[in-house]
């Protein structure tokens, strides 16, 4: 892989499914894969690269034009960019904004990032919505050539076609933090007793979200992902007894069906009951650990303009989102009302079907998609936990949801006043198969 070498070098977009796209070399040159998402976001396109969600899959912006603003130091959301490829329609021809330091152009070629630019990315992103999102190959400069000739395209599919597939990654591992690190309170709160300690489990963290939470008074503690259950309690270890504590588990890329330590770890959690908190591939995990299966949307949720109904207060979320899988839990009941389930896991039937409290009780979604009604939210009313699908750090993307933070650290200092009442009722005249959370219509 070499840095690109002119704006005019020869590049191809290859779908498994033999879907070809020709256009110019962006970024690096060579040849890289993954799985081939779109992003609906118009902003932000720094935080998207830096996502470590992201590992693995190669990201199509919808907005036309991206480069703009550049690329500054301050803005990243990790220490790298961690898409494997990049496909814009519109590169930037020159940056524009007084926080930029180099172009986006440059970024991606020092990093070793291959691009492609100058394709129809709507026509693309078409597909994936029809088709879904899959494997894909961008081939540029000399990897497109064999022996002075073109490669047949029917090679470069057979190489995609080799490729790894997302469904059963493993991933957090490869994302994760090697060694614990400490965020001490910001802000108002920076000299002053923590309000609260959480330990963030890193499985892909991003750096807004340990920021958000110090900047309302709590410390911090972000460990690997290997960690165990003695680990997270050695770092509450020398706090007072009554010193409020919590659990948090981040973002991350790869399949939850494949982190078995992680739920393992999580379980843990809930078996003592300290106070947890997950986002996005966290809300995933937690969904696992309480005994519900999760399945691979069709072609995901990605942007940062994905309405969101919170039930507990009947308020619309403009939220940014990243995931390509969904927890399958019971968003209504049979009378169209929120449907609170009992956790499946450790649970017995009786010969009605109907469960006992099982090991961990009664769940609610708390937050449900309004484009398609997914699952954006759990919250246990028998033990102090919930989870949302999307981002409310918010970087990029909008601050509807940054009360989740204050949610959060309500729960950490006031047990007792969980859990949220739900305060929404779905439409009685919606019908039920739109209600229902199933694969066939994502």
């Amino acid at each position: 892989m070499t840095a690109a070498q002119s704006s005019v070098t020869t590049a191809a977009l290859v779908l498994e499914d033999g879907t070809t796209y020709r256009g110019r070399a962006y970024g690096a040159t060579g040849t890289t894969f993954g799985e081939i998402v779109f992003s609906t976001g118009m902003t932000g396109y720094q935080e998207t690269l830096t996502d470590p969600s992201y590992h693995r899959q190669i990201v199509v912006m919808t907005a036309p034009h991206v480069g703009n603003t550049g690329v500054n130091d301050e803005d990243p959301e990790s220490g790298r960019i961690w898409v494997s490829g990049y496909v814009v329609r519109d590169p930037a021809r020159r940056v524009s904004n007084w926080r930029a330091q180099r172009s986006l152009g440059e970024e991606l070629a020092a990093q070793g990032v291959v691009g492609i630019s100058d394709i129809d990315t709507r026509a693309l992103t078409r597909r994936l919505r029809e088709e879904g999102v899959m494997r894909a190959g961008i081939f540029s400069g000399d990897d497109l050539v064999r022996g002075g000739y073109p490669r047949p395209v029917e090679e470069l599919v057979a190489e995609v076609q080799a490729s790894p597939q997302m469904a059963g990654a493993n991933l957090a591992p490869e994302v994760s933090t090697k060694e614990a690190y400490t965020v001490e309170p910001a802000g108002e709160h920076a000299g002053r007793t923590p309000v609260a300690t959480v330990v963030a489990v890193d499985l892909g963290i991003k750096a807004m979200t340990p920021a958000r939470l110090a900047e309302r008074g709590v410390r911090v503690v972000v460990v690997p992902q290997s960690s165990t259950i003695d680990d997270v309690l050695g770092a509450f270890a020398g706090l007072p007894d009554d010193a409020p504590r919590g659990v948090f588990f981040s973002n991350g890329p790869g399949d939850p069906g494949a982190a078995a330590h992680e739920i393992e770890l999580l379980r843990a959690v809930l078996d003592r009951r300290i106070p947890f908190f997950g986002i996005c591939f966290g809300n995933q995990l937690l969904g696992r650990a309480l005994g519900y299966g999760t399945y691979k949307l069709g072609y995901g949720h990605r942007g940062i303009n994905q309405p969101v109904l919170d039930r507990t207060t009947g308020k619309v979320e403009v939220t940014a989102h990243n995931h390509g899988f969904a927890v399958d839990a019971p968003v209504v009941d049979d009378a169209g009302a929120p449907a609170v389930s009992q956790a499946p896991y450790d649970a017995s039937r009786d010969d009605a079907g109907r469960t006992d409290g099982g090991r961990y009780g009664r769940v609610v979604v708390s937050h449900v998609g309004l484009n398609d009604q997914v699952v954006e939210g759990l919250t246990c009313l028998d033990l102090p936990a919930f989870s949302v699908q999307y981002h409310p750090e918010a970087a990029a993307g909008p601050h509807d949801a940054a009360y989740l933070f204050d949610r959060f650290v309500g729960l950490l200092t006031n047990p007792a006043a969980w859990p949220p009442a739900l305060k929404t009722q779905p439409s009685a005249a919606a019908p039920a198969a739109a209600q229902n959370n199933t694969e066939e219509n994502h």
